[in-house]
């Protein structure tokens, strides 16, 4: 309990003693600025008090005067002066119950914002919570607003879209940074191999291999292969003789062999260079059909299409392949982060057309900037039908968290000298009914 010396201004002379103690630890915590604003409130205690105590004297004064037989005027002026201290008395008892024990005394319903400090923030929750974050209310302010067409305007501006683009790679390159490496990786790889191995691949292929040789389109890598292997067999014909010599029988004689080799490597050459210059080979034909048929084999044959999957099941195993599937992730976060640094990279060049665009848009096309705000609307309607208990409970728990002490202080310091004008304003009010009660008395006989 805080208890003060003596009067009913006895806050004003132990304002020293206030700032002398040291502020809380409270989030609410009593600061050097909010003293600076009680030496305000002290002056205006004092004005207050200086009041009273000259209605006090002109009350003893006129008093004596009457007495004296001084004239009527001094029962009128002492009875202005009587209403005067009464006002005056009755606002300073007032004033000061909200925030303390007048003189100390334990009067039910006073230090009012101390004791009721909690019962004050449930209060201002509930309040919040009904009047601002209702759904009906959320949705006509936005509704006014017009908050699609104004982001609309605002993003058609190029020094706008630019900022918003800088912005948004400046977030990018954070999360990116944040992001560990060998967690994404072991991610992405997970997800590419579970997606590969749900999903059957051969029909695909066989669709896509049909497709390819329907319009020639592999026509061009036969007749590179024709064109590397004609190369090849040019540069390395002695080692394709040696090859067909060593794999003659031991009992013919050597020079028969080399014959051998010679013949095989000259047809070996002459079929490579036909199939090469002559686009209507019959070996060319007989590749077409070949793979004609695998794609459809690829398609509708059960055995070749269980075979790719194990094949596919086989390659995604490897080691090396899932090193280069976790590997990706580093390449492409690399390739991210250097287009986010850099102002003229064809990703931040796009975002910023792509935002100019959609600004221009929604300044103009009165749909979509319905679209938006409905979706704005729903998100906000969302957030407070789900989230009002937290939200108000914040404001409930914040004010629980106070010191009651540091509280009431600081709300004093902050309004507490527009108080001393009830005060004020008490006085001369009461003095000047006093003044009318007694006219009005006399002016009926009494």
């Amino acid at each position: 309990m805080e208890r003060t010396r003596s009067g009913p201004d006895a806050e004003a002379a132990a304002g020293a003693d206030t700032a002398a103690r040291t502020p809380r630890s409270s989030p609410f915590a009593y600061t050097a600025a909010d003293e600076e604003k009680r030496r305000g409130v002290r002056r205006m205690k004092a004005t207050a008090t200086g009041l009273l105590l000259l209605v006090a004297v002109i009350f003893g004064l006129a008093t004596w005067a009457d007495r004296s037989g001084a004239g009527a005027w001094a029962g009128y002026v002492a009875a202005a002066a009587e209403a005067g201290m009464v006002g005056a008395l009755a606002d300073w008892f007032a004033v000061t119950a909200l925030f303390r024990r007048p003189l100390g005394l334990p009067i039910p319903h006073t230090a009012i914002i101390q004791n009721k400090k909690d019962q004050f923030g449930a209060t201002l929750g509930s309040f919040v919570g009904e009047n601002f974050l209702s759904t009906a209310v959320v949705r006509t302010r936005l509704q006014a607003l017009g908050i699609g067409r104004r982001l609309g305007t605002w993003l058609a501006e190029p020094e706008h879209a630019e900022r918003v683009t800088s912005e948004l790679a400046t977030a990018l390159r954070g999360a990116l940074t944040v992001l560990r490496d060998s967690d994404v990786q072991a991610v992405v790889g997970e997800a590419i191999t579970r997606r590969a191995d749900a999903a059957e691949i051969a029909p695909g292929l066989g669709k896509a291999l049909e497709k390819i040789v329907a319009d020639g389109s592999h026509r061009k890598a036969v007749d590179l292969v024709c064109v590397r292997a004609h190369d090849w067999l040019v540069l390395h014909g002695d080692s394709v003789m040696d090859a067909v010599q060593g794999g003659a029988p031991g009992w013919t004689p050597r020079f028969v062999d080399r014959k051998v080799g010679e013949r095989v490597y000259k047809e070996l050459l002459r079929f490579i260079t036909e199939m090469r210059d002559m686009p209507a080979h019959p070996a060319r034909g007989a590749l077409d059909r070949f793979l004609a048929d695998f794609a459809a084999d690829l398609q509708s044959d059960s055995e070749t299409r269980t075979r790719v999957e194990r094949f596919k099941s086989e390659i995604l195993a490897r080691a090396e392949v899932q090193d280069i599937i976790a590997s990706a992730w580093s390449s492409v976060r690399s390739m991210i982060i250097a287009a986010a640094e850099d102002d003229h990279s064809e990703l931040r060049l796009r975002a910023r057309a792509s935002l100019l665009s959609l600004g221009t848009r929604l300044s103009t096309d009165d749909r979509l900037q319905s679209k938006v705000d409905g979706w704005l609307e729903d998100a906000a309607a969302y957030v407070v039908s789900t989230y009002r208990a937290e939200i108000t409970s914040l404001i409930t728990d914040t004010v629980a968290s106070w010191d009651a002490n540091d509280t009431s202080r600081k709300i004093e310091a902050n309004i507490g000298r527009d108080l001393q004008f009830i005060r004020i304003n008490g006085t001369v009010v009461g003095a000047l009914a006093g003044l009318l009660i007694y006219t009005v008395s006399h002016a009926l006989g009494g």
